[in-house]
């Protein structure tokens, strides 16, 4: 009887419920949020919020086809709020106009809930209710800010929303069988990978340990990373962690190399969606358990300049990654035709010692004559002999200490890696 009554109730009935609600909701986070606030500095909280949504509510479903009423009450709370701003102003020397913002959404809840979908008007107040929370937050944020932040997002906007658009997706010729569209997608998709692990440096992990070093950093170079902290082994005590962020990085390569895949050639990373998720499964056990074994004793990174966040988006690195790309391309083309598929696979181990990501996303958008399993072959490969390369470095440039735990650690993700690649 009574699931009867709700879905009998009146849909006026509804929306006031939805509009008290989410006006309440507003002013209890803005009391909660101003606590310690002098008193007169807000032009009002719940009750307040309350009533202005209650009052925009009334005018809407009075008003006609003109919305005079509507406005009229629209207009009369803007008055208000200018009164109070100039005294906010005058009086406290505030210049914050947050509050009344917040008044004037709460004042426009009720057409925004007639004339549109629910689950817009809750995205809204639920907008609302993060941003007003999150104010200290944003305060913490924007200190961390340089003058070359909004310089390197410009830079990011304008490679992938204004050059990549006006590239052709033709492709360039038989011998070269990817578009310029494709080329510069790949350097965009790179980029946004490495920007994001940037972002998140260094400002959500600013005084890093060497573990998140590991993950952040295999997901913009596993290589780089890896000498990087083979290298600070010779100056720290824990080589069991260091060894752990190692071996992570290298799980997060093939985590953004299945990824790599699923974005520019789907069916190629389906089919390689469980060899590289179970080599990441493998990799980050490993990095778990040689974490583990470390102890508490955490390895800070953040006093070496190597591992400073740095900008990922100079036009150099990504008209370098274009030419590499163009490369392999081209070589790859060649090597097809007049070796075939041994000759792919030679190639994939070769390439292994440089940076493969050019050689694979050339793998996953131009259109080779090969099949599908004898191109995860050559991932896998490339993958493989990747990791002995990155082996070779931080036997090299590490610690005694670290080899011993890297050994063990790299020779277990190569041997399953070596597995699938016969499998």
């Amino acid at each position: 009887m009574f699931e009867h009554s709700l879905i009998n109730l009146s849909p006026d009935l509804i929306n006031l419920i939805l509009v008290l609600a989410f006006s309440l909701a507003i002013g209890l986070e803005l009391r909660q949020n101003n606590l310690n606030a002098k008193t007169g500095s807000l032009f009002g909280t719940d009750r307040t919020h309350l009533f202005i949504g209650l009052l925009g509510y009334i005018l809407y479903v009075l008003s006609d086809k003109t919305m005079g009423l509507y406005f009229s009450g629209g207009f009369a709370l803007l008055i208000l709020l200018a009164v109070y701003y100039h005294h906010k102003i005058s009086e406290q020397k505030d210049f914050g106009i947050t509050t009344i913002l917040v008044a004037l959404i709460t004042y426009n809840l009720a057409p925004l809930i007639y004339t549109k979908p629910l689950w817009l008007s809750m995205a809204v107040v639920t907008v609302v209710l993060i941003v007003v929370e999150l104010k200290s937050f944003f305060w913490k944020i924007s200190g961390k800010f340089d003058e070359n932040e909004f310089i390197t997002l410009a830079k990011f906007l304008l490679i992938s929303g204004v050059v990549l658009p006006l590239l052709s997706d033709q492709p360039i010729s038989e011998q070269i069988p990817v578009s310029p569209f494709k080329i510069w997608a790949s350097v965009v998709a790179i980029s946004g990978i490495s920007y994001l692990s940037y972002l998140v440096k260094k400002f959500i992990f600013p005084e890093k340990g060497a573990f998140i070093t590991g993950f952040l950093g295999g997901l913009y170079s596993s290589t780089a990373t890896s000498v990087v902290l083979a290298k600070k082994s010779k100056s720290a005590d824990n080589s069991f962690q260091i060894a752990a962020a190692i071996i992570l990085a290298t799980g997060m390569m093939y985590l953004r190399i299945w990824v790599l895949a699923l974005i520019f050639n789907r069916k190629a990373g389906l089919l390689l969606s469980i060899p590289l998720l179970s080599l990441f499964l493998v990799s980050a056990l490993i990095a778990w358990g040689l974490n583990k074994k470390s102890g508490n004793n955490r390895v800070e990174t953040h006093n070496f300049k190597e591992t400073e966040a740095k900008n990922p988006l100079e036009f150099k690195t990504a008209l370098l990654f274009a030419l590499l790309f163009l490369f392999f391309s081209l070589l790859t083309h060649y090597v097809l035709q007049w070796y075939g598929h041994k000759g792919l696979q030679i190639l994939s181990f070769v390439v292994g010692v440089t940076d493969i990501d050019p050689f694979l996303l050339s793998l996953f958008t131009g259109k080779y004559q090969i099949f599908l399993p004898t191109l995860a072959k050559a991932v896998l490969i490339a993958t493989l002999s990747n990791n002995l390369m990155k082996l070779f470095y931080v036997w090299s440039l590490g610690s005694s200490k670290i080899r011993k735990p890297v050994l063990w650690g790299f020779g277990l993700v190569i041997l399953v890696n070596l597995l699938l690649v016969l499998l």
